[in-house]
């Protein structure tokens, strides 16, 4: 328990280095709910004036700190926010003890920093049906709210970690004439990882200045375009929370700012793809593009069945083109397709069309495809104009020994 997983080979090369947002601090402590010699739990307090977004989990299990927070996310004020995060125990499937926590480490996170407790948004992450002491937390909160510092976004990245290889983060800068917007986020995710909202714990800040609720409607447009694009292993976790926070230091107005959307956009992508990237045993980054379906949602629906295919992930981790395999995923999804017009690709290479295998596809085309890190699949339903992105990760023997030993 503890120990450090290897580094995924997916991972990038380095942490990035993040940018101020001003108008946020950070500030983490060690207190060995899980996990020994490494920061367990993160502090984020916001400035008077900020607001927050945020999507959960719609899982119908989902734990005390996710009902908590969608309580809470929907009344704004002019009073400042804080954000506490722990790892190793998801306080999830833990009656009445569970809420108690959250009331409690709320109550101490608000007493410390002087803010209402409807301004304060928890969030666990870690095993499931082990109740969590609230003293585990609670007894670090005035260590870690005399330690804040808006320098400290790196550091909660780690300590919101729990299989991670590595820790996540992403950032964009905006130029304005009214002055200089900045955005900076981080997320953990690895495995139990399926699109059903966020399916993870993402945590982004901005200094840009916006209305609570256009926030929140320009959040839920761009999750269902990145995060609720992702899949490692079909499960939706019971804790997923993803929560944006807006300063407004900058003083930069962003209502309406198109520019502005679509650098958070960029963001929110990047941190979805590493955590597909950082899936649990992963060693393929794998783009499934559905096209010529009759709806988007048909393309979706199409796009998660390959994706969460064992059989089709397998096949990807050990370099195996099968293509049959996607032929079998499109067939059993339930959405309309007809054997007949769809075609498969991998990368460039056609490898299927109008119900057999392409007449010059040749298997080492396929097999020289499976070698790559990254690799590309497109299928065309040759329908209509329905068209979804989605990405996900080979399921290797690496998956089954981190779950198998997860909790003992």
């Amino acid at each position: 328990m503890g120990t450090a997983p290897t580094r995924s080979p997916l991972a990038p090369a380095r942490f990035p280095d993040l940018p101020t947002v001003a108008g946020v601090r950070f500030a983490c402590a060690e207190t060995g709910i899980r996990y020994r010699g490494r920061p367990d739990v993160m502090l984020a307090v916001l400035d008077p004036g900020s607001v927050l977004a945020g999507v959960f989990t719609r899982s119908a299990t989902r734990s005390a700190p996710v009902l908590d927070c969608q309580a809470k996310i929907g009344h704004h004020s002019d009073a400042g926010a804080a954000i506490l995060v722990n790892a190793g125990n998801a306080n999830a499937f833990t009656g009445a003890h569970g809420t108690g926590t959250v009331e409690a480490v709320c109550a101490a996170v608000a007493r410390a920093t002087g803010l209402p407790e409807t301004r304060v948004f928890t969030a666990s992450t870690g095993v499931i049906g082990q109740p969590l002491p609230p003293e585990s937390i609670t007894r670090h909160i005035d260590a870690l709210t005399a330690t804040l510092s808006p320098d400290g976004l790196a550091q909660a990245a780690d300590a919101i970690r729990t299989t991670d290889t590595f820790s996540k983060g992403a950032h964009a800068t905006l130029t304005r004439d009214e002055g200089t917007v900045q955005i900076a986020g981080i997320a953990k995710g690895s495995g139990m990882i399926a699109p059903d909202m966020a399916t993870m714990l993402v945590y982004i800040f901005t200094d840009a200045r916006i209305a609570g609720d256009d926030l929140q409607a320009m959040v839920s447009r761009l999750n269902a375009r990145t995060f609720n694009c992702i899949t490692v292993d079909s499960d939706t976790s019971t804790s997923d929370t993803l929560l944006c926070a807006a300063t407004g230091a900058s003083g930069v107005d962003v209502t309406g700012d198109m520019a502005f959307e679509e650098a958070l956009h960029g963001v929110m992508r990047d941190l979805a793809h590493q955590v597909v990237r950082d899936g649990e045993g992963a060693t393929k980054f794998v783009t499934i593009n559905v096209t010529g379906a009759a709806s988007d949602d048909d393309a979706r629906t199409h796009a998660l069945s390959i994706a969460n295919s064992p059989l089709v992930k397998t096949a990807i981790a050990g370099e195996d083109p099968n293509w049959g395999r996607i032929v079998m995923a499109i067939g059993k999804s339930g959405a309309q397709a007809d054997r007949d017009r769809l075609s498969i690709r991998f990368g460039d290479v056609l490898v299927a069309e109008q119900g057999w295998v392409s007449p010059q596809y040749r298997e080492e085309q396929g097999a020289a495809q499976m070698k790559a890190e990254e690799i590309d699949i497109t299928v065309d339903l040759g329908l209509g104009s329905g068209s979804a992105t989605v990405w996900t990760c080979d399921l290797t023997h690496g998956y089954i020994s981190i779950n198998a030993d997860y909790r003992s």
